[in-house]
């Protein structure tokens, strides 16, 4: 157990790499109940959210969630986050631990003009993520909700052995699998439950560890390494989550500046990386082109299913093309690593 956000939050259960493995052959737990919940709601919801984030919350249907930024007048991230839909009055935000209090600060200070309400509910959700090829086999055995309907990134309500939750097919491994949000006081149970209706499928709890070469292996982005208040997406190679064109609401926060960069170009691209001799390329770890230091490290580890140590870097335009090598300095010593392709793991559908 260690701090982390204002939780003691598990590091691991059975290792890191039985829980990794364990997800991507059968299916894992995630108490992740630190993520942060806001909700958006009022006459002008659609309107809010829109004006907050850069992602083009319009073509929502209800019951629909999507990735997106919450950005800065420069382009940069305050956080990421995902946008649910329960109607156009009323929306429901999953951000960051960490970055919890300032979120809701943000979004309320730049939606005074808007006639909305933003609250903090997560002192109202436990959050559970149930991840993996049996995930859904798993919770099936506990709702009658047909989970076979859901389809990625789309929601639902319904229960979980009789209590009331929200059903999102959603996750930050890479995996198929579910992220569910109900009452705090059913936690222990719940988890328990779910445990159970597991045992069969092989079933693990696992922690920030595994959770984290997971979504590395995938390469979703963590706030705080990857992206930050001083990275744009187009510099993190999330183009896709900025619209400029939302019609109406194209003036979103950050939107003026990062039209800018999109017609001059960007300086820097986050890419990904195989380290091409022993030796792993940790997060902060510096990064050298011939004698100039280019880069740091931005997230760094083995990748136990791949069976190799990779990790994402900011380098140069010019040097990040796929085949670009490079060095990583590692305790003093520096050692050759090459860009590749990311996502370095992708299921099979």
């Amino acid at each position: 157990m260690v701090p982390f956000g204002g939780w003691d939050m598990p590091v691991t259960y059975s290792g890191t790499i039985d829980e990794h493995l364990t997800v991507r052959t059968a299916v894992g737990l995630f108490d992740v109940s630190h993520m942060g919940e806001a909700e958006i709601r009022g006459a002008q919801a659609l309107q809010a959210v829109q004006h907050l984030s850069s992602n083009d919350a319009s073509k929502l249907q209800i019951g629909q969630a999507h990735y997106s930024g919450l950005l800065t007048p420069q382009g940069t991230f305050v956080d990421d986050l995902l946008v649910h839909k329960f109607s156009d009055e009323h929306f429901f935000l999953c951000i960051n631990c960490s970055n919890t209090d300032k979120d809701v600060a943000w979004m309320v200070e730049n939606t005074r003009q808007f006639d909305v309400e933003v609250t903090n509910t997560s002192p109202n959700y436990t959050q559970l993520a149930i991840q993996g090829p049996q995930a859904l086999a798993t919770l099936q055995r506990l709702t009658d909700t047909d989970l076979s309907a859901l389809k990625y990134y789309w929601f639902a309500h319904g229960k979980i052995d009789g209590v009331p939750v929200m059903i999102a097919r959603t996750g930050y491994t890479g995996e198929d699998g579910f992220e569910i949000y109900f009452d705090p006081n059913e936690s222990e149970r719940i988890w328990k439950k779910i445990i159970e209706a597991g045992a069969a499928h092989g079933i693990k709890p696992c922690g920030l560890a595994a959770r984290n070469t997971l979504r590395l292996e995938a390469r979703m982005a963590l706030y705080g390494n990857d992206i930050d208040d001083a990275t744009t997406p187009y510099e993190a190679d999330l183009a896709w989550i900025v619209k400029l064109a939302k019609g109406d609401f194209s003036n979103f926060i950050g939107r003026d500046a990062l039209a800018k960069q999109k017609e001059a170009g960007v300086t820097r691209k986050l890419v990904g990386f195989e380290m091409l001799e022993p030796g792993i390329g940790r997060d902060h770890y510096p990064v050298w082109m011939g004698d100039q230091q280019v880069g740091h490290v931005t997230s760094g580890s083995p990748a136990p299913h791949l069976k190799k140590n990779i990790g994402l870097v900011y380098l140069p335009i010019a040097n990040s093309a796929i085949g670009q090598n490079f060095d990583v300095e590692i305790r003093g010593k520096r050692v050759a690593a090459q860009v590749v392709e990311t996502p370095f793991y992708k299921r099979s559908k």
